[in-house]
């Protein structure tokens, strides 16, 4: 089999890419029969199955064939097979960036991911989507932020508690400062995986039942989740302040861990009460 990633065509990676992902390919397996001399599909069978003609798909290889679209992009990761991984690495050698995340449409979280979780015993964590639904949660998270055993999955949605119920509402020190960072970071997050049904419903609901959201939502503010600190009121141990920070989940584009670590001694006290 030929030399993979051959040195001397540095220049033309993204041709040497998609040429050997073409020949990584089993023929056979995907229905293509005939004797080869050569391992993996043909140009013009990569070419059908991406839906573009034969001779631009052999021009990309060659290192001619121009710049391609995002939306060839995904065409040829698709008709290759590619992972999440590849095809993140098609794009940058394509075009110089990454493309938009594809969010899984699974549910939930892996049992690993949750016993990460149980395993911080002070300290609040939770699992969101882009939408800010919380799909994962450990005890401290529902003693000392919100019991999300509770609500079925549709009323577990941050935004919709944030803006919607009054006591959510209450128990934020600063909810102006709170509600902005929510809209800002959805509005973000939402476009890096692609805006799908179930986001553009929530801003509908939303809009129409919160001129706040309606007012923020407008002012079109983006950030990134990053790291922060907010300060809670609770009915039992009074004002705990946290520092926050997110972390992606590899593999899952579409999820987000945030961990409330306690800011203070005091603050670490108050949830040892809590959590004791």
């Amino acid at each position: 089999m030929a030399n993979r990633l051959d040195p001397l065509d540095d220049d033309n990676r993204f041709g040497a890419f998609l040429r050997d992902r073409r020949q990584r390919l089993d023929a056979a397996a995907l229905g293509y029969g005939g004797r080869r001399r050569t391992p993996g599909l043909r140009r013009e069978e990569v070419a059908q199955r991406a839906h573009i003609s034969p001779t631009w798909y052999t021009w990309l290889e060659q290192g001619r064939g121009g710049a391609p679209s995002p939306r060839v992009l995904d065409s040829l990761a698709e008709a290759l097979m590619m992972t999440e991984a590849e095809r993140e690495h098609l794009f940058l050698v394509g075009i110089g960036r990454p493309p938009k995340a594809h969010a899984p449409v699974r549910e939930g979280i892996s049992r690993r991911l949750q016993r990460l979780l149980d395993a911080m015993t002070l300290i609040p964590a939770t699992v969101a989507t882009s939408a800010w639904d919380i799909v994962g949660w450990n005890r401290a998270a529902t003693l000392a932020l919100t019991d999300y055993d509770a609500p079925p999955p549709g009323e577990r949605n941050i935004l919709r508690r944030m803006f919607l119920d009054p006591a959510t509402r209450a128990a934020q020190t600063d909810w102006e400062s709170v509600a902005r960072f929510l809209v800002a970071t959805f509005r973000a997050e939402t476009a890096r995986v692609g805006e799908d049904e179930r986001s553009a419903a929530l801003v509908a609901e939303l809009a129409g039942k919160s001129t706040e959201f309606a007012r923020l939502w407008t002012d079109n503010d983006v950030r990134t989740t990053g790291e922060g600190a907010k300060t809670i009121r609770h009915a039992t141990v009074g004002e705990i302040s946290f520092e926050f920070s997110s972390f992606a989940i590899h593999g899952r584009p579409d999820l987000k861990l945030m961990v409330y670590n306690p800011a203070g001694e005091v603050d670490a006290a108050a949830m040892r009460r809590l959590c004791g």
